[in-house]
C-alpha cells in the first residue's frame, strides 16, 4: 500500500509541476528564436574531425574508395563508376593533381 501511495504523489507532483516548465512555442523560427539560450553557448567550443583527402576529387564512396576499387576484392560499383567516368590507364596518383582547396574555409 505505501508503495501505491508513493507513486501516486510521484504522478500528481509531476503532473502539477509540468504545466510550469513547460514554454509553448508555435512551430515558426520566430517563435523558436524567443527561446532562452543556456548560459554556456556563447563560451562552448565544439570540434569536427574531417576525412578530407585526394579521395574526395572522385567524390564516390568514402577513404576507402582505393580499396573499393583497386583492392583484393573490388567493389563492383566502384570499378562501374571508374570504367565510367575515367580513361582507362587512370590511376589513384591521377586524383592528386585535381585535389584543390579552392572553396575550403
Amino acid at each position: 500500500m505505501q508503495f501505491l501511495t508513493t507513486v501516486l504523489f510521484v504522478v500528481v507532483l509531476y503532473s502539477s509541476i509540468l504545466p510550469f516548465s513547460q514554454q509553448q512555442y508555435t512551430p515558426d523560427w520566430k517563435s523558436l528564436d524567443t527561446r532562452p539560450l543556456p548560459a554556456w553557448y556563447d563560451e562552448s567550443k565544439i570540434g569536427i574531425f574531417i576525412h578530407w583527402g585526394v579521395f574526395s576529387v572522385p567524390s564516390f564512396e568514402s577513404e576507402w574508395f582505393w580499396w573499393d576499387w583497386k583492392g583484393s576484392n573490388p567493389s563492383p560499383a566502384a570499378v562501374a563508376f571508374m570504367n565510367r567516368t575515367y580513361p582507362p590507364d587512370w590511376t589513384y596518383a591521377d586524383f592528386a593533381s585535381q585535389f584543390r582547396a579552392e572553396f575550403y574555409s
